[in-house]
């Protein structure tokens, strides 16, 4: 992986290191796994491992983040009127995907507070896109907002227990069988 090297700035480099911190993060996770160094997150962010602890305490407070900031992406995108559950779906696809290693890391600790808020902001999320399908008729009336969570979580564990080549496969068949049960009978 390339390292970047910047001069310190001191601290009004801090929101620009942040997001430096939380993109490489992205990438060493996806790249080695939830175990790999923080040392490799903070030489491929550009900072020091000071500035990355600065930030981020430890492992599970930069995972937190980085699924904030997923959540809050889903949450713009379910916003437009235009967005369907196959649509959000497709999304939570992409992210998994790329976050594999994160989902196993906030799994191991299922009652750690800091992540009790993200459940919360997804049911918020999904309830809202699923009251508009279902009122469009796309979705049906059987499907509750627990189900649709049942069903994201299932595939997310299931993508971060497969080798990274049998995932897009793995997504699509899952995908096909909540397509399937969610449709108005």
């Amino acid at each position: 992986m390339e390292t970047k090297s910047k001069k310190n700035r001191g601290p009004s480099a801090g929101p620009e290191n942040r997001r430096a911190i939380l993109a490489a993060a992205r990438e060493v996770f996806a790249a080695e796994g939830f175990s790999a160094p923080l040392s490799a997150v903070a030489r491929r962010a550009g900072v020091g491992q000071g500035s990355l602890y600065r930030h981020f305490p430890d492992r599970m407070a930069l995972a937190v983040e980085i699924f904030d900031e997923n959540i809050t992406a889903l949450q713009v995108f379910v916003e437009r009127p235009e967005t369907t559950l196959d649509d959000l779906l497709d999304r939570v696809i992409e992210q998994a995907l790329a976050s594999t290693a994160l989902i196993d890391l906030v799994t191991a600790d299922l009652h750690d507070p800091r992540a009790a808020h993200l459940s919360e902001r997804l049911d918020v999320i999904v309830a809202r896109l699923l009251a508009r399908e279902q009122a469009a008729g796309r979705i049906g009336e059987h499907v509750s907002t627990a189900d649709v969570i049942l069903a994201v979580s299932m595939l997310a564990g299931m993508l971060a227990r497969s080798d990274a080549s049998d995932r897009p496969e793995v997504a699509r068949r899952a995908w096909g069988l909540f397509h399937a049960a969610f449709t108005p009978r």
